[in-house]
């Protein structure tokens, strides 16, 4: 099959890792299996959910003229987390949304991540905040949605 799903996840990493207001936050390509001790992380196609479905990416296409044109309405999961060690929630919250905020201005300057005949922006996002016993952890769902050509 012929998706432009690969090539959208790895331009999100390869974009999003050099951006200082993400300097301490861990960028992960999905569940990556890790030894870091962040507090911070924006995952790129994972929910961050570790007992979810591991949803990474959708989509829905179909021809776009008779030869061999293609359009692909694509989504990709991400997901930005905040942890804090203390139950402030409004502070993991705050958090949180300026990791997803510095996501959103990547795709505000250059929409195509580089990328020829791509457009992308986010679409959908929920939070998610939850107390455990380590301190309060906010979730931000965050989904890169948008049109391919192939």
């Amino acid at each position: 099959m012929t998706s432009r799903v690969p090539e959208l996840i790895d331009a999100l990493l390869a974009k999003s890792r050099p951006i200082p207001g993400l300097a301490d936050v861990a960028v992960t390509d999905g569940p990556e299996v890790s030894g870091s001790t962040a507090r911070d992380w924006l995952l790129i196609g994972f929910d961050g959910d570790p007992g979810g479905e591991f949803l990474a990416a959708q989509t829905v296409g179909g021809w776009s003229s008779l030869s061999t044109g293609r359009e692909e309405q694509l989504q990709v999961t991400c997901a930005a987390i905040a942890n804090r060690s203390d139950t402030d929630v409004r502070a993991a919250r705050q958090r949180v949304y300026e990791i997803g905020a510095c996501l959103e201005e990547l795709l505000r300057q250059d929409p195509s991540l580089g990328l020829a005949s791509l457009q992308v922006a986010i679409e959908a996002s929920q939070l998610v905040q939850d107390q455990t016993d380590q301190g309060v952890q906010a979730r931000l769902l965050l989904t890169v949605a948008g049109s391919a050509f192939t």
